[in-house]
C-alpha cells in the first residue's frame, strides 16, 4: 500500500482514512506493508508495517532500475507542484527555486535520498522518486496485491505493478476538479487520469466522486466502485465538556482553508447570524492559501470580536475544539466524502454539511445546505443554538448513525474487491 502521510503527521484527512481503513483490514486478516516517503519513528504500527522510502538505496547500474525510464514516464516532469498555494506566491517561489533537468534527474536517481514527506518545492522529484522505490519494493517484497492512494502514490502503483506483475487498485480520496473547482492543473490530471487506466480496480469515496472519475476522466464505470469512509470508533468516547464558563455558543468550521472548503460562505453566515444574535462565538481551525483572505474579510465586516483562527489542528487539540463547540459546520463546494462531520457527531456536536459533499450520501441526522446558500446556512446554525429540542434530536441520532459507520465494514469492501481482481 503506497501512502503520502500515516497518522500522527498528517495535513489532513487523507492519512486519517488510511489510518482507519488499514486498521479495518487488519481485522479481516490482511498483512498490509504500508509504504510512506518519509516515516517518523512514532507511527501507530499495530495494523501494518511502516516502510520508510527515504530508507531505500539502489544503484542504477542493477538491471530494474535500467529499465525504469521506460516503465514510467512521469520521471520526466521535472515542474515543481505546490498544492494549495495562491497563483501568485506558487509564481514567486517557483522563479526562485526552479530546478533544471540535469539537477532534477540526478537527485531522483541519487543512491540517498532523504523525502521531506511533504507538499513542497520538490514534490514531482519526490513522486518519481518515491516510483522508483516503490517499483523497488514490488520487486523484492512478496505482496497479492497493490493498493494506492491518491495522485501522488498513482506513479509508484503503476511501477510496482510493472515490476511484479500483480493486481493495482487505486483509491481516489480526492480529484483535482475538486481541489481546484475546474481550472484543473494538466499534469495532475494527467497522473489521476493515467492511473486510474491502469488500475484493475477504481475506488471512490462516494457516488459524487464516482460520477467525476467516469464522466471527466473517461474511466471505465465498470471498474470504478464507491466505498464510502468511515470514522474511528477507538476515541468515541464521550467528551467532558469544557466550556463551563463558556455562556456563548461555539460554532466551528475545521478544514483547509481553501477554495474547495468554503470558508467565505462560513464567513458570511456568521455575520449574518451576528447581526442578529450577539451570543456566539466562531472559530475557523484551520491552515490554507485563502487563510489571509478570511482574515481580511472578518476584519472587514467589524467581526474579530467574534470570530478565532486557530491554525492547523491534530490529534487532541481536534477533540478539544470539538469539546467546546455547539454546532459544526462544513460548508464545502465540492467534497469527496468529508470525515470531519464524522468525527464532530461521534462528539455528540450536531452538523450543517453542503449537499455538494459525498458524507451527505450517508448521513440523513445532520441539516444539509448548499453551500452557496448563505441564508439558509445561518438559518441552520441558528436553530441548532437556539433550540434545544432541535440540537438534542441530532445529537442523539447522529452518534447512533455514526457509530455505525466503521473502518471495519468499509474494509470488508476492499477486501472484496482485493479478492475479485486476484
Amino acid at each position: 500500500m503506497f501512502g503520502w502521510e500515516f497518522p500522527p503527521h498528517i495535513t489532513g484527512s487523507l492519512g486519517t482514512a488510511c489510518f482507519g481503513l488499514t486498521k479495518g483490514l487488519s481485522k479481516h486478516d490482511v498483512d498490509m506493508l504500508f509504504v510512506v516517503p518519509k516515516a517518523y519513528g512514532d507511527e501507530d504500527q499495530q495494523a501494518v508495517r511502516i516502510v520508510n522510502a527515504s530508507e531505500k538505496t539502489f544503484d542504477l547500474k542493477d538491471e530494474e532500475y535500467k529499465e525504469f525510464w521506460t516503465r514510467v514516464k512521469y520521471m520526466e516532469i521535472g515542474s515543481n507542484i505546490i498544492p494549495y498555494v495562491d497563483p501568485q506566491e506558487f509564481r514567486k517561489v517557483y522563479d526562485e527555486n526552479e530546478k533544471t533537468a540535469e539537477q532534477y534527474t540526478s537527485n531522483v536517481f541519487s543512491k540517498q535520498y532523504e523525502f521531506s514527506g511533504t507538499y513542497g518545492l520538490n514534490l514531482m522529484e519526490e513522486v518519481a522518486r518515491y516510483a522508483l522505490i516503490g517499483s523497488s519494493i514490488a520487486a523484492k517484497e512478496p505482496h497479492d496485491i497493490i493498493h494506492a492512494h491518491d495522485w501522488l502514490c498513482y506513479p509508484a502503483g503503476i511501477a510496482a505493478k510493472k515490476a511484479s506483475g500483480k493486481p493495482l487498485v487505486v483509491h481516489m480520496h480526492a480529484t483535482e476538479f475538486d481541489r481546484t473547482g475546474g481550472d484543473v492543473n494538466r499534469i495532475v490530471y494527467d497522473m489521476e487520469r493515467e492511473g486510474m487506466q491502469a488500475a484493475d480496480r477504481v475506488i471512490t469515496v462516494s457516488n459524487l466522486t464516482r460520477k467525476i472519475v467516469i464522466e471527466k476522466y473517461g474511466i471505465d464505470p465498470g471498474k470504478v466502485v464507491t466505498v464510502h469512509n468511515a470514522v474511528d470508533q477507538e476515541v468515541s468516547k464521550e467528551i467532558m465538556r469544557i466550556k463551563t464558563k463558556m455562556k456563548e455558543k461555539v460554532v466551528t468550521f475545521l478544514g483547509r482553508i481553501t477554495f474547495q472548503k468554503g470558508p467565505e460562505y462560513f464567513i458570511e453566515a456568521a455575520y449574518k447570524i451576528l447581526q442578529k444574535d450577539k451570543n456566539v462565538r466562531f472559530v475557523m481551525a484551520g491552515s490554507g492559501d485563502m487563510l489571509n483572505k478570511m482574515i481580511e474579510r472578518v476584519a472587514h465586516l467589524r467581526i474579530a470580536d467574534k470570530f478565532h483562527f486557530t491554525g492547523f489542528l491534530k490529534g487532541d487539540d481536534v477533540s478539544n475544539i470539538f469539546a467546546l463547540s455547539d454546532v459544526f459546520v462544513m460548508p464545502s463546494v465540492s467534497e469527496p466524502f468529508g470525515i470531519v462531520p464524522l468525527e464532530a457527531m461521534r462528539s455528540n456536536v450536531p452538523v450543517v454539511i453542503s449537499k455538494q459533499s459525498g458524507v451527505a450520501e450517508v448521513l440523513n441526522h445532520a441539516l444539509k445546505i448548499d453551500f452557496w446558500d448563505v441564508d439558509a446556512m445561518a438559518d441552520s446554525i441558528h436553530g441548532l443554538c437556539n433550540y434545544n429540542g432541535l440540537s438534542r434530536m441530532f445529537k442523539k441520532y447522529g452518534k447512533i448513525e455514526v457509530e455505525n459507520l466503521k473502518w471495519e465494514n468499509a474494509a470488508k469492501k476492499v477486501k472484496e474487491i482485493y479478492l475479485e481482481v486476484i
